[in-house]
């Protein structure tokens, strides 16, 4: 009896339309369009954010965090990593750009700007009653043939080609607010990259980690030096020490050069004077026989992990050694590698063989700090790059230009392939999209040809960034494609005319535009798909 009037209550209950409760009170819930609209102007906002960046003739941000420091960047991975994003679908954008710059460092503008098009103009097709589905679909085929398309048209270079490694390097630094010195920097760039890289086997391996990048206020950008070797920021420990010495025989002690502790409780009872007098003698000695066993072996230079004795360090100020002590181990495995001397543990049993060698080891100060500069190495495999500039926004703005130039240099060595920049690959690659679509036919093809028009924003917004008529310009361009010659005809900004990229030299690595294209359709089609929205409600206060 009492199960069938509940049975009729829950009936009577969905008559009457009275709602039944599901989420907590304060849950907020957006469904259907509204979400989809939600999300989709959010993300828009954040690309919107970004894209007058783009191009040599962007513009820069100044960004202020809740400290009140100050940073000066056109820099789309750093923008976006510094503002305080709070809607789910725009930190969404935000993760575009982080895996762009995490998988080959550069191209993270131009993947959320894509993104960013990709939903604008999905939410037009889906007013005009397409289902998000479709487009879904319609986006994955395009990104696969996009992909076929890209490799097409990209040129296989030669990795030891220096000339095109800079004009790759020179192309990242266009758009940078110290464009001006980007000659000087793609040289130390691509000549840091090399001097890293590895032969292993088939594949060249190339580790940024080696490349050791130093900023010091203080001179200016033309200053910026490559040093085939390691900048270590610690001093001398002692004054009597010599302050540079050529011909550095190097040893790498990961000990300390210290009398030892028991690993026991002992007690030492002492009756005469002369038995301190020999104690100490006898610490002394230990200390004496392990600085004469680096002397012996040829060692004129020596950094330790860890801490030095002052007795040890009065016996290796009399035997002329230089020595730096509690180094930190990143940088003495940079510093192995440079140098070629092996990780020591127990002094006794070095050898001649286990030092380093460095053409020129010094106490050098720079800007207000005194710091070792270990230079001059043979064929080393780790390398340091010392940044100078007049103000700390500058020197700054010039590392992130670096971690840019190096990383797409290392793009183009692993994967040696290129493409015309400026535009010109994503005006040929809509181009081909289009006569794709035509082969698709039903809804999908409307979502192929909308892929199509979104990768021409890049070109659009480059035009307008520098200052010229976009409807014009890209109807120029696109002319000069149909023609089929003219593939890697892009946007020259200096003329505001369309122009060969590849005569100009203006071309970037295949996985730079590839990896874009790949994390924008990805995120776009997610973000397409979310018809529901439910945001759980804040936490409550507890009694203050």
């Amino acid at each position: 009896m009492i199960k069938n009037l509940r049975k009729s209550e829950v009936k009577m209950s969905q008559l009457s339309g009275v709602p039944i409760l599901i989420l907590r009170e304060g849950s907020e819930r957006k469904q259907g369009k509204d979400a989809q609209r939600n999300n989709i102007a959010a993300a828009i906002a954040v690309a919107e954010a970004v894209r007058t960046t783009l191009g040599p003739k962007g513009m820069d941000k100044m960004l202020v965090d809740s400290l009140g420091d100050v940073t000066i960047t056109n820099d789309g991975a750093t923008i976006l990593d510094t503002i305080d994003v709070e809607h789910p679908a725009a930190k969404m954008i935000v993760e575009v750009a982080k895996t762009q710059d995490d998988k080959v460092g550069d191209g993270t503008t131009t993947s959320v700007i894509i993104s960013g098009e990709l939903l604008n103009l999905a939410q037009e097709l889906m007013e005009q009653s397409v289902h998000p589905s479709i487009i879904f679909r319609g986006y994955r085929k395009a990104l696969v043939k996009s992909k076929e398309i890209l490799h097409e048209l990209a040129t296989k270079i030669d990795i030891n080609d220096t000339d095109t490694l800079l004009k790759v390097a020179e192309t990242s630094m266009n758009s940078k607010l110290i464009a001006g010195v980007k000659n000087h920097f793609a040289n130390i760039a691509v000549n840091a990259v090399i001097q890293v890289k590895e032969q292993r086997g088939e594949n060249t391996m190339i580790d940024l980690d080696q490349i050791q990048v130093i900023k010091k206020e203080g001179k200016s950008l033309l200053d910026t030096s490559l040093i085939k070797g390691i900048i270590v920021d610690k001093e001398i420990v002692h004054p009597m020490m010599p302050k540079s010495v050529k011909d550095a025989k190097i040893a790498l002690i990961t000990s300390s050069l210290e009398v030892e502790k028991t690993e026991f409780d002992a007690e030492i009872r002492i009756q005469t004077p002369d038995q301190i007098n020999k104690f100490i003698e006898e610490e002394a000695n230990m200390l004496k026989s392990r600085v004469t066993k680096l002397k012996d072996v040829g060692t004129n230079v020596v950094f330790c992990q860890k801490g030095i004795d002052d007795k040890a360090q009065n016996f290796l100020a009399q035997e002329n050694i230089i020595t730096i002590r509690r180094v930190k181990r990143s940088d003495m495995e940079k510093l192995a590698r440079a140098t070629n001397a092996k990780l020591i543990n127990n002094i006794f049993e070095i050898t001649e063989a286990d030092l380093g060698k460095a053409g020129k080891v010094e106490e050098k100060k720079i800007g207000d700090d005194n710091m070792i500069l270990v230079s001059e190495c043979v064929d080393p495999k780790a390398v340091s790059i010392l940044i100078r500039g007049g103000i700390e926004h500058v020197v700054d703005e010039a590392e992130r230009m670096f971690n840019d130039a190096l990383c797409v240099v290392k793009a183009a060595i692993e994967l040696p392939y290129v493409l015309p920049g400026g535009g010109a690959s994503e005006i040929e690659l809509a181009k081909r999209l289009r006569a794709y679509a035509s082969s698709i036919g039903g809804k999908e093809q409307l979502a192929i040809e909308i892929y199509a028009n979104a990768l021409e924003i890049i070109p659009k917004t480059l035009v307008e960034n520098a200052g010229y008529n976009p409807v014009d310009l890209i109807v120029e361009l696109r002319s000069k494609h149909e023609t089929g010659n003219g593939n890697s005809f892009g946007i020259n900004i200096e003329s505001g005319k369309p122009d060969d990229m590849e005569k100009l030299g203006i071309i970037e690595p295949l996985m730079v535009l590839s990896q874009a294209i790949q994390s924008a359709t990805e995120v776009a089609s997610m973000i397409l798909k979310i018809d529901d929205v439910i945001a759980a409600s804040g936490l409550s206060k507890g009694p203050e």
